[in-house]
């Protein structure tokens, strides 16, 4: 099983000035330098931290000339840490399938397909709302091959027998953690990381 992620999200917070990092950017965004002053690291300390922190997508980056701020991404934080739950205890609520699912999700879960999907199998939009978006999301990558790597390309592809704008879904299945890419190989992650729909109100 592809367990980058959750590993990669406790290696993140296994430092105390990360944690603290973390904690600050909590109350709003900040400067690297600001970080250094309140903590009394150096600036290189933090960039040190920081670059840790964003490869396990638990802080955004944002350039405004020559100074970078930082800021929570507060969606991975908290899926990572509801991914590790669901890896240990294999929630069976989130295989993709009716076992376990209540009427009232499995009903949304049909409605969204229909209305979202032609009757050829073609995804007429990505939904806006995230709950609709995840459902369509698991609804293609469960057509993919569990254990089979792909090349950009190949999944380039696969994305466009049912919608043309690829690049955008291809970011999606990533986000949301259905899928795992490195060195421009992309796998499925274990449905037990896939972003929950079922958990949403």
């Amino acid at each position: 099983m592809q367990l980058d992620k959750v590993v990669n999200y406790h290696k993140a917070l296994a430092d105390p000035t990360r944690i603290r990092i973390l904690i600050l950017l909590a109350e709003g965004e900040l400067n690297g330098q600001v970080l250094a002053e309140k903590l009394g690291v150096s600036p290189a300390t933090i960039t040190h931290h920081t670059t840790k922190l964003r490869e396990a997508s638990l802080i955004n980056e944002r350039r405004d000339k020559n100074t970078i701020f930082f800021s929570l991404n507060h969606y991975f934080i908290k899926s990572n840490a509801t991914a590790s739950v669901d890896l240990i205890y294999k929630n069976a609520n989130i295989l993709g399938g009716a076992e376990g699912m209540d009427d009232k999700n499995m009903r949304l879960k049909e409605s969204v397909i229909k209305n979202f999907f032609t009757s050829n199998g073609k995804l007429r939009n990505l939904p806006v709302q995230l709950k609709k978006k995840l459902i369509v999301l698991e609804n293609l990558v469960s057509r993919l091959e569990k254990g089979r790597k792909y090349t950009e390309k190949e999944i380039n592809e696969f994305i466009m027998n049912f919608h043309d704008d690829f690049a955008t879904i291809r970011r999606e299945f990533i986000m949301h953690q259905f899928m795992f890419r490195e060195n421009q190989i992309y796998e499925l992650n274990p449905p037990e990381m896939w972003a929950r729909w079922d958990v949403l109100t």
